[in-house]
């Protein structure tokens, strides 16, 4: 935990004087920057040096990654846009667009991305970057054990796993030859229908209590090779159906035919999901923001749940300068 403890007082102290340098500005927002550090649980990997800092992001606010070890990556990601709630299901319905739809078949959607899902929209950004060497460190950090499940939480709310979850799972699916899936199992406060731009339809709820089978809420977005599960319509037990046997069986189902599922989960505290899910999964990712999150909170979120399936702390927001650029001339 030492040096768990000393990225995040470095973090703190760099979170500091990002906030007294935008203070004392002319009120332009500075270029917020995120360290991260991942390494495998059972061995104390070797430090690399961290990359040069790098330009910031497009739209504004920030949001990426750190860990148990020392493998810093620098990165800028936006905070996540407010959840919009998605109107009601009517059971047996198809989706609004679809004209047709084939019974069992996974359906493909052409969506207009959120413009803070910048590993799809600008994938040769240097944010885009930040997300590949993160892609990199979980790769480097299975180290035999294989990761094929990766949950990423937050200890609070507001520290942007969600972001971090979805632009992950875009970078995965750039990879040649790679199926990847990314999985909403925040039933209570969704947020991936806005961020992929898809229409409201049946979810992992729906799935989890028998009233579809898999193939209907998988939806494909053959532009981006990613399949992506909503949540679906909020449930009142969430804790007791991500706890379920139907959850584990899905979680089988998935391992067969993806490379990576990525779990977009609540925060740690004060829920049980997390808690419950934990031990289903290969590993898990702690998304905190440097220098806001405070330290008690962090520590509480580790001893809510399994620890020992922690890959890595994503730290949001580490305040390094965002000066770095490398041309290449053709």
């Amino acid at each position: 935990m030492s040096r768990i403890q000393h990225i995040l007082e470095k973090a703190e102290r760099e979170g500091t004087a990002l906030r007294t340098s935008r203070l004392g500005g002319n009120g332009s927002s500075a270029a917020a920057v995120a360290e991260a550090s991942i390494a495998p649980t059972p061995v104390a990997p070797m430090p690399i040096a961290p990359p040069p800092p790098m330009v910031a992001a497009p739209p504004p606010a920030p949001m990426p990654p750190t860990a148990s070890a020392a493998v810093p990556v620098a990165a800028e990601i936006p905070s996540p846009p407010s959840v919009v709630e998605a109107p009601p299901i009517v059971p047996g319905a198809p989706p609004p667009h679809v004209a047709a739809v084939v019974p069992g078949a996974i359906e493909n959607f052409t969506t207009r991305l959120n413009p803070l899902l910048v590993a799809g929209l600008a994938p040769k950004s240097l944010v885009a970057e930040q997300y590949r060497q993160l892609r990199t460190r979980l790769a480097h950090a299975e180290n035999g054990h294989t990761l094929r499940t990766v949950i990423v939480t937050s200890p609070q709310k507001g520290e942007g796993k969600s972001l971090t979850s979805a632009n992950l799972a875009l970078t995965m699916a750039q990879e040649l030859q790679r199926h990847v899936v990314i999985v909403e199992a925040d039933l209570r406060k969704p947020s991936l229908e806005h961020l992929f731009g898809l229409p409201p339809g049946p979810g992992l709820a729906e799935f989890l209590i028998g009233a579809v089978e898999l193939n209907d809420v998988m939806r494909f977005l053959p532009d981006h090779n990613l399949t992506v599960i909503t949540a679906g319509t909020a449930p009142t037990n969430p804790a007791e159906l991500l706890g379920s046997t139907a959850m584990r069986r899905l979680l089988d189902q998935l391992r067969t035919r993806f490379d990576r599922v990525i779990l977009d989960t609540p925060p740690v505290l004060p829920l049980a999901d997390v808690a419950v899910l934990a031990p289903m999964v290969d590993g898990a990712l702690l998304v905190v923001r440097a220098g806001v999150t405070p330290k008690p909170a962090i520590e509480n979120a580790l001893r809510g749940f399994d620890s020992s399936r922690l890959i890595g702390i994503v730290l949001n927001e580490s305040g390094q300068e965002a000066n770095y650029r490398y041309d290449t001339k053709h």
